[in-house]
């Protein structure tokens, strides 16, 4: 049971309820936001691009394509599942401002799982990453009991560097060319935080960035 905010979440592995932060709150998307996500993928278009795999020849444009989009989130419902994957929408408000993922979780000696995130470059600098990133991260570590989660940036990507940086994740050097972006094989930062130093760190992150001080 998760108490973010005065509110109570009964996440699950099959069904994550909504998470609360401070300012946001994270919720698996429907096709039901398709013409909100839309919008903040047109309008964050160039901001977004640089950073992400290229489309593959032959796939319909999710962005553009409300069919794909609803395809989409049925695949992200049977990862949630299957235990494999958790995709939120970050929301401030009503206001949908970005995504936060848990991919390719791995169960096993790994207990492991990959963080993946955007933001409306309309939002961005108001920490509204940084927040959903503890809220997700408490969800891994303490719902899901995973032991690791990583982050992996192009190390030219200066805003997603600075969400890492602001949480102080530990930095565990370059791995070269690690992932397809927009057509380049591009070196990234790996940042990592395990579940020891979640224990270690929990209390801080939570009054910094969800709860507020002194309300633990």
């Amino acid at each position: 049971m998760l108490l973010v905010s005065g509110v109570v979440s009964t996440a699950t592995h099959e069904e994550p309820a909504v998470l609360w932060g401070a300012r946001v709150h994270l919720r698996c998307l429907t096709p039901d936001d398709f013409s909100d996500w839309q919008a903040v993928r047109l309008r964050s278009h160039a901001w977004l691009t640089p950073w992400e795999p290229s489309r593959p020849a032959g796939s319909p444009d999710i962005i553009r394509n409300r069919s794909a989009f609803a395809t989409r989130c049925r695949a992200r419902e049977r990862e949630r599942q299957m235990g494999t994957g958790y995709g939120f929408g970050i929301f401030a408000g009503r206001r949908l401002c970005g995504e936060i993922n848990l991919n390719g979780v791995q169960r096993g000696p790994f207990q492991s799982a990959y963080v993946g995130y955007w933001i409306d470059q309309d939002c961005a600098g108001n920490g509204y990453v940084p927040e959903a990133l503890v809220v997700l991260a408490r969800f891994a570590f303490e719902d899901l009991v995973l032991h690791r989660l990583q982050v992996a940036i192009v190390p030219r990507n200066r805003p997603s560097r600075r969400v890492v940086e602001k949480l102080g994740l530990r930095c565990e050097g370059t791995a070269e060319r690690y992932l397809e972006i927009n057509g380049v094989w591009e070196d990234h930062l790996r940042f990592a935080i395990t579940a020891e130093e979640w224990t270690q760190r929990r209390d801080e992150l939570l009054e910094r960035w969800v709860i507020g001080p002194g309300r633990l």
